[in-house]
């Protein structure tokens, strides 16, 4: 299962860009001990790249209990991240220094949905 975002998949994210802010959904399964190292993660990212792009963390949250999921499809963390536009996070994840710290997220991950939200 994919981690991170590919070029392809940046590129048809930009292709796709409805324009105006944009939510990114963050579905995460830990590997085994990964809480720590995306806790780091999620420290440089709050402290330098959110404000560096604009970006805010809507809610961050455990998953609890699954009411509607097959087994499996449970997640052991859900975060909402709000971007000034697709094309401001489409410039962190290119940033060389996030690129230094993005492997703490992928070390700490065995699956994760990273998926961009159009208001209705």
């Amino acid at each position: 299962m994919a981690i991170d975002p590919r070029g392809t998949d940046l590129k048809r994210y930009l292709q796709e860009d409805p324009g105006g802010p944009v939510v990114m959904l963050n579905l995460l399964r830990w590997a085994e001990g990964g809480r720590a190292g995306y806790e780091q993660y999620a420290e440089a990212l709050r402290t330098t790249f959110l404000p560096r792009y604009g970006g805010e963390v809507l809610y961050a949250g455990e998953g609890s209990t699954a009411l509607v999921a097959e087994a499996g499809q449970d997640w052991d963390a859900v975060l909402l991240v709000r971007y000034p536009s697709r094309e401001a996070f489409s410039r962190m994840v290119a940033d060389p220094e996030y690129q230094e710290v993005t492997a703490l997220r992928t070390q700490a991950l065995t699956e994760a949905v990273l998926q961009a939200t159009v208001p209705w």
